[in-house]
């Protein structure tokens, strides 16, 4: 029996390649199951459909992963807001009960200003996006 391959273990190259192959291949009149090699069956034919539909874009090379900004709990304008407050302002300006600024502190800005829960974790990805750093427990740029 013959291992499967995960085609998404693939470089991005490897799988454009092997997408082209399919669509010269089906040009050719050959069947979906004579063209899968790399692939399986159904995606040989999710491939050549895509490619039917929308022409060569529907197989170019593509960026793997999330686009930036994607699945971010803050807007671009929150975070704008937040990196602001941090920059002009100390925390008991802001009527928090922090000396200065922590992961802590700015959890409790984001919830009172607008109205989102975050983990710590997230938190210090936005500080550290931000170019913040967390120096013994105090935000500096």
């Amino acid at each position: 029996m013959l291992e499967k391959i995960d085609a998404r273990k693939h470089s991005p190259e490897m799988q454009y390649g092997i997408r082209m192959q399919v669509v010269r291949l089906r040009k050719q009149v050959f069947l979906n199951k004579d063209v899968a090699e790399g692939v399986s069956v159904g995606r040989a034919k999710k491939i050549w459909q895509s490619y039917k539909k929308d022409g060569s874009k529907a197989i170019k090379l593509g960026r793997r992963g999330r686009h930036t900004g994607e699945k971010r709990t803050l807007t671009t304008e929150q975070e704008g807001q937040v990196k602001r407050a941090l920059i002009d302002k100390v925390p008991d300006q802001m009527k928090l009960p922090f000396a200065l600024w922590t992961q802590n502190a700015v959890k409790l800005l984001i919830r009172q200003r607008f109205g989102i829960e975050m983990a710590n974790r997230t938190v210090g990805e936005y500080l550290k996006r931000s170019s913040f750093t967390a120096e013994i427990g105090q935000a500096r740029l």
